[in-house]
């Protein structure tokens, strides 16, 4: 469950929330000890820090050191056989605002030699090992994509696919003990017997299934694969890809992927005939909070579907009208019922424009509410029309505040599931519609200036993190790789290449340069982080379950210390300091779909050559 402030106009301060939230909030929630083998507030080991993965020969390389020296520092970069490749001399950068961190930049971009085992020097201390090469993310872009197929319900993990670690049986099918996702009774007063919900991905290291984030997740996997498309580069996210049970169907990986969570989004709509048919029920996750570690298909909890939402109802409009879109030269009979489904959506969001999911419903489940659903009809009439090109959407498209007020639409701290207006920015920047020339300028326009903002942040920083100061929010490695994909598109847009060096060099971040010399994507990096809160990838809380399989992100440093274990391991952290690798940490540590769909969509963009 991910927490996360947003300023944005009168608006008042949001949550972002993936399942874990409502565990610091409920009082019945089960409580979680320390795990023994879980470790303490992360302290780096090496004040060089680097990206623990590596760099691409072509790209930025810099690295960040900690020194309180206001004159420069000479570096060494060595190869393995410790045979000196470059060297330098640092650039003193400062007090780091986020870290507190006196901090020297290393530049080494210039260096264009290839190989593994390099290591970085700096006043006799030495970096963790890094690579120099040219397909550096092709793994992390295979593994971050994989961890959608991992987090499926409704179908068997594989061992052939995944190992036999992280193989298991379908979850949540109504085999005993487990009460399934077939047949969860109506909620009272909204309709009558029971709904068939299967299907669709785990929320994040609960086992809810949430309509708003399965959303957004849902449009970045396709977005993926459209950006890619447009840039030439589909054929690294094609059929056979990655490793799911669909690959060699003829349909592209990441399409697969994404549909197994579309099917399940649409299956949440209220049937024609029925009162307010068209609409999308909120949630579906168990009556309690499911005690942790419990393995999907060993849940026993009831199920319980939550009411109808307007914002439910607008991301599953969106989702499936850019469905519609990218589907179409794949499966145009999936894309028609995608379209219909959006259509139905659209005007039972329009005939119910109030529905807000409340705060409190958060037992068992995060309560997901968002009091302000503009940005979401925005965000839907933008993927409407770019597939249908209809005046009513662009009508409602040009009409909107969000279409013109660029501060509500780009936030510092980054759009989310709950500010979504950037993704519907986004789609009119890139996708061709009828747009007048004069007003595709203008948006183009104001995704670069917010790219610069991006940009300028990162400047500021000693560890160029492309977030305020104080923007270490729940999921806060999440909205940095939110805010690297707008850098990304303003490169797409612009062809500069600083905006390229700006959206790798957020990687970098995840995979080390930070304060904390931490990886935070588990198997990439020499200091991973392999803890994350999860009921199922929970080795440590019992042996026989697996870690997070690699590729899995971390929700990271959140300043607010918002559960018991972070209260108690981190107390006075400065804000880039607020995070433990303890699986009990579910508010710096847990993962979610949302994150994981900012890193693919991040990583793809990194692994392209050409």
């Amino acid at each position: 469950m991910s927490h996360s402030p947003r300023p944005r106009g009168a608006r008042t301060a949001a949550v972002v929330l993936t399942g874990a939230l409502a565990l610091a909030a409920t009082p019945a929630a089960p409580a979680i000890p320390a795990a023994p083998s879980a470790r303490g507030a992360a302290v780096s080991p090496s004040a060089v820090h680097v990206n623990q993965l590596g760099y691409l020969p072509d790209g930025p390389k810099r690295a960040t050191v900690v020194s309180a020296s206001e004159t420069g520092l000479t570096w060494q970069l060595r190869n393995p056989n410790g045979v000196l490749s470059a060297s330098g001399t640092t650039t003193a950068h400062g007090t780091d605002p986020a870290s507190g961190d006196p901090t020297h930049v290393v530049d080494f971009s210039s260096y264009r030699g290839t190989g593994s085992g390099y290591t970085l020097t700096v006043e006799g201390r030495t970096s963790p090992p890094f690579a120099i090469r040219a397909d550096l993310y092709d793994p992390l872009r295979a593994d971050a994509m994989s961890f959608f197929h991992q987090q499926r319900s409704g179908i068997p993990i594989e061992a052939s696919l995944t190992g036999s670690a992280h193989a298991r049986p379908a979850g949540h099918l109504g085999v005993a003990p487990n009460a399934g996702d077939t047949a969860v009774p109506c909620p009272s007063g909204e309709c009558e017997g029971v709904r068939d919900v299967r299907g669709g991905w785990y929320d994040a290291g609960d086992q809810g299934k949430y309509v708003v984030n399965g959303g957004i997740a849902t449009w970045q996997l396709v977005n993926s694969f459209d950006r890619a498309q447009r840039a030439g580069h589909q054929a690294a996210l094609g059929d056979s890809t990655l490793r799911l049970p669909e690959r060699g169907n003829g349909v592209p990986d990441v399409l697969d992927e994404a549909r197994w969570e579309l099917e399940f989004l649409m299956r949440m709509q209220i049937p024609d005939g029925e009162p307010r048919a068209g609409m999308a029920f909120h949630k579906i996750h168990d009556a309690a909070w499911t005690a942790l570690p419990t393995r999907p298909d060993q849940d026993a909890e009831p199920r319980e579907l939550h009411a109808p939402s307007t914002a439910a109802t607008l991301n599953l409009a969106a989702t499936a009208a850019q469905c519609a879109r990218v589907f179409a030269p794949y499966d145009a009979v999936f894309a028609t019922r995608c379209l219909d489904s959006a259509r139905r959506a659209w005007h039972a969001a329009r005939a119910n424009p109030g529905l807000l999911a409340p705060v409190s419903d958060s037992t068992g489940g995060g309560p997901y509410d968002d009091t302000e659903v503009g940005d979401e009809f925005y965000w839907a009439a933008a993927e409407l029309y770019a597939t249908t090109g209809e005046a009513e959407y662009r009508d409602t498209v040009t009409a909107s505040p969000f279409h013109t007020a660029d501060d509500e639409v780009f936030l510092p701290v980054g759009f989310s599931w709950q500010d979504t207006a950037a993704l519907g920015r986004i789609t009119l920047a890139t996708v061709p519609t009828g747009l007048p020339a004069t007003d595709l300028t203008r948006l183009r326009g104001s995704l670069v200036t917010a790219a610069d903002g991006y940009l300028a942040a990162m400047d500021r920083q000693g560890y160029a993190v492309p977030l305020p100061a104080d923007g270490y929010v729940w999921g806060s490695n999440g909205q940095v790789a939110n805010n690297a994909t707008v850098i990304a598109v303003a490169y797409a847009l612009t062809g500069e290449r600083r905006y390229r060096t700006g959206a790798l060099e957020a990687l970098d971040y995840l995979l080390g340069r930070n304060a904390l010399g931490q990886s935070f994507i588990t198997g990439h990096g020499t200091r991973a982080s392999h803890h994350q809160h999860h009921r199922f990838w929970a080795h440590s809380y019992d042996a026989a379950l697996p870690e997070p399989p690699a590729g899995t992100l971390a929700g990271g440093a959140n300043q607010s210390l918002e559960d018991p274990v972070a209260r108690e391991k981190l107390r006075g952290c400065a804000p880039a300091r607020c995070y433990v690798d303890d699986i009990g940490s579910y508010s710096t540590n847990e993962v979610a779909i949302n994150w994981n769909a900012a890193l693919a969509w991040l990583a793809a963009f990194a692994a392209e050559r050409g």
